[in-house]
């Protein structure tokens, strides 16, 4: 198994990406193993980015609970959890891998390209981590440490929004069981797509009689989505329309 060749112009694309992360790699062969999807794998017979992108997903994590802990130190355990979980949802990786402009410059087969690859939340999420991953191995826990604080910076909530801040579900949550006495409830509709992009669409129905339907890159992705679609609808002033619309959302 081996790397996409490094010729000129993959050189200089990587030369570029290392631009944009403000980070020189001793072993370049990591970034490219970070940029190489499995698509272009599976058609050159090379390594993808797969083992790199689970390490850096740990990096991550670990790097973002060391920020939360220090930056918020009367916050409790829930609350670090949720704000965790924000700042390392597949909407947030998406946002900083645009950019860095990671899309363009991943290692993609020709199927995986002419479905939109290059733009799909979920694809250019998972680079984020497998750079992560190949800073790690490069240059260790210090090199990673300043990527993230690089990545995120401008990204962090404010010490007084952070007992406010929580995710979609548990907000969701929050408010049915005021206003509705109930939980909402959700069922999977359906998962397609190859084993590496999965799509998951899920119903999410409310005792009110009004439904939403979401897709997401994992389940857990999409009930977000969907709580999403819902808390809008709530907060909406008519909401209390008495016939019940079905809205939906892809992501």
């Amino acid at each position: 198994m081996h790397q996409p060749p490094l010729s000129p112009g993959n050189q200089k694309l990587l030369s570029d990406v290392e631009e944009r992360l403000h980070y020189q790699f001793h072993d370049v062969s990591l970034l490219a193993a970070a940029l190489t999807h499995s698509s272009w794998a599976n058609e050159h017979g090379t390594m993808h980015n797969e083992r790199l992108e689970f390490l850096g997903d740990a990096v991550l994590e670990i790097n973002i609970s060391l920020e939360l802990y220090q930056r918020f130190p009367t916050e409790r355990e829930g609350e670090l959890t949720r704000l965790r979980s924000l700042l390392v949802s597949e909407g947030k990786l998406a946002e900083l891998a645009r950019g860095l402009r990671l899309g363009e410059a991943l290692f993609m087969g020709r199927g995986e390209e002419a479905q939109g690859g290059r733009s799909r939340p979920a694809l250019i999420a998972d680079a984020v981590e497998a750079v992560l991953g190949a800073v790690y191995l490069d240059g260790g826990q210090a090199a990673a440490s300043a990527l993230v604080s690089r990545l995120y910076e401008g990204h962090w909530p404010s010490y007084g929004d952070a007992g406010k801040v929580k995710d979609y579900k548990t907000r969701l949550q929050e408010v049915t069981q005021s206003l509705l006495h109930t939980l909402p409830v959700y069922s999977l509709l359906s998962s397609s797509g190859p084993e590496h992009a999965r799509t998951f669409q899920v119903h999410l129905a409310l005792s009110n009689g009004r439904s939403f339907t979401a897709s997401g890159g994992s389940l857990k992705r999409a009930e977000q989505e969907a709580a999403k679609l819902a808390l809008e609808a709530l907060d909406d002033e008519d909401a209390s329309c008495n016939t019940p619309p079905s809205e939906n959302i892809q992501g």
